[in-house]
């Protein structure tokens, strides 16, 4: 298992990928995973995005990573917004679509009304629409789900037509009750049981981004309870940062990779894993689920694909007594 650059795959590779590209490939059993860039956030200011997190502290953390991570200047992080392409020898799979073009996001204005080349990074590496097979979701937030569609005139349609988009079944409920607006949201949250809530996701993405796939009959509910659900695929319970969240686990030849959704925002994380992040809905919950991820990384070997995490967005994490450390691949 490991990464290489394209350019040192072999001439018959059959995953199709140009030879020129300088895109890190990582190689887990038969399957080649490569992410999709859609947005490079720097300066992010990390008491924003922890709330909790003292200056101090956060300046001296900052200090352990290098300039990819944290500008050395200001202190301010750099994070990411991409999706996950793994290709296996029958199987071309997206894992999370990022925010999406054309999407009305006045209260989170850096994703409003996007104009970004995603579909063309995606044909980069030879890959069109209609190639997806499977999509899979870590959980249904606005900068997960947004290509699942396009606009096409005044409608929102499937951006994957051929695809299987594969999520919660209670995620996709409660984000459907919220929209609906008939009170239904306070049960889910009931069943759930995952303690106090702090905010609910943010409005209109249920409308334009996941509405359309099941009005296509594209979706496919899913419970997630760490069952295989596609081959090779599973998903595990981590909750909090949403209602239903899940990090994908992949195995293949005895390898296995983790898609960790947005268990942790930023690498800074793994050493303050009780910094919930600001988009955070239920913040006990989010610490469980940040400590049982880091540990079954840790745990498991596996190697970490990353949704937030700028430079590779990849990488390893070990554990020593109480503390984690992270290593990007």
């Amino acid at each position: 298992m490991g990464n290489v650059p394209l350019g040192c795959l072999p001439d018959n590779s059959p995953i199709g990928i140009p030879m020129q590209s300088e895109t890190a490939v990582h190689h887990v059993g038969d399957a080649v995973i490569v992410k999709i860039p859609e947005l490079a956030l720097d300066g992010v200011d990390p008491t924003h995005l922890y709330p909790d997190a003292d200056t101090a502290i956060a300046r001296e953390i900052g200090r352990g990573f290098g300039p990819g991570s944290v500008e050395s200047q200001t202190g301010l992080l750099r994070k990411s917004i991409h999706s996950w392409l793994v290709r296996t020898p029958d199987r071309v799979i997206l894992i999370d679509t990022a925010t999406g073009n054309d999407k009305e996001r006045p209260a989170m204005p850096i994703l409003h009304r996007l104009d970004e080349p995603f579909l063309d990074r995606l044909k980069a590496v030879q890959v069109d629409p209609e190639d997806v097979d499977v999509v899979l979701f870590t959980h249904l937030h606005v900068d997960h789900v947004g290509w699942n569609t396009r606009k096409v005139g005044d409608r929102w349609v499937p951006t994957f037509p051929n695809a299987r988009y594969v999520f919660s079944a209670r995620e996709h409920a409660y984000l459907a009750a919220l929209s609906a607006g008939d009170g239904s949201d306070a049960a889910i949250r009931t069943e759930a049981g995952l303690g106090r809530m702090v905010k609910t996701p943010l409005a209109g993405v249920y409308e334009d981004s996941v509405r359309p796939v099941v009005d296509a009959g594209l979706a496919r509910p899913i419970m997630v309870d760490g069952a295989e659900v596609e081959e090779g695929f599973s998903f595990l319970p981590s909750p909090g940062h949403s209602i239903d969240h899940a990090c994908i686990r992949f195995a293949s030849r005895g390898e296995s990779a983790l898609f960790w959704g947005d268990v942790l925002h930023h690498p800074m994380q793994a050493v303050r894993p009780d910094w919930n992040s600001v988009y955070c809905e239920f913040p006990e919950a989010a610490q469980a689920s940040r400590r049982w991820a880091l540990n079954h990384a840790a745990e498991t070997g596996a190697l970490v694909f990353t949704t937030h995490f700028a430079e590779s967005s990849a990488g390893r994490v070990t554990r020593d007594g109480d503390w984690f450390t992270w290593d990007f691949a």
